[in-house]
């Protein structure tokens, strides 16, 4: 949690278009050494996928160009200073996009996704205390127009956290 990770995911799985970007084996191979050490060096990389540091770097660049991939630091929210997590489930009347980008907008929403089911919207904020948690979603996230209802799921422990799922 601590080190550069890679976050990979399909180009347009941002728009929830429902399409998918292909991205051959030589380019998974890339994603994977890149998630196991965001900052494994490019000669390192080719000589385990049998290119040329050149040629990884075209291909890391190409990938960060499409949007297929982002190399990023994860870090450990609590040793961090936010000591308080919660996926919100919401409820909205009408469009759920003008109410997904308000809440995309909003620096403690992580993670903003449209679902099926009970919820609309699912929304995981990360905050620095249980008042924070209270001030996001009393008076910032119900505040939002469209929003009919919230439901407040609190981390207690985070178990498992992995970035990995890009290559499977």
């Amino acid at each position: 949690m601590h080190s550069d990770s890679v976050a990979s995911r399909s180009a347009d799985s941002r728009t929830g278009n429902g399409s998918s970007s292909t991205v051959d084996a030589v380019s998974l191979a890339i994603i994977e050494q890149l998630q196991e050490d965001g900052r494994r060096p490019y000669a390192a990389i080719g000589k385990a996928v049998g290119l040329s540091e050149a040629a990884v770097r075209q291909r890391v660049q190409k990938l960060l160009d499409q949007g297929v991939m982002q190399i990023v630091a994860v870090t450990d929210p609590l040793t961090v200073g936010f000591r308080r997590q919660a996926m919100v489930g919401i409820n909205v009347e009408g469009d759920l996009d003008p109410v997904a980008e308000a809440l995309s907008a909003m620096t403690e929403c992580e993670y903003v996704v449209m679902t099926a089911g009970s919820f609309d919207l699912m929304v995981e904020i990360v905050c620095e205390d249980d008042d924070h948690l209270l001030e996001t979603i009393s008076t910032r996230i119900r505040a939002i127009p469209g929003v009919r209802s919230t439901e407040s799921f609190v981390y207690l422990k985070l178990k498992k956290q992995t970035y990995m799922w890009g290559t499977r």
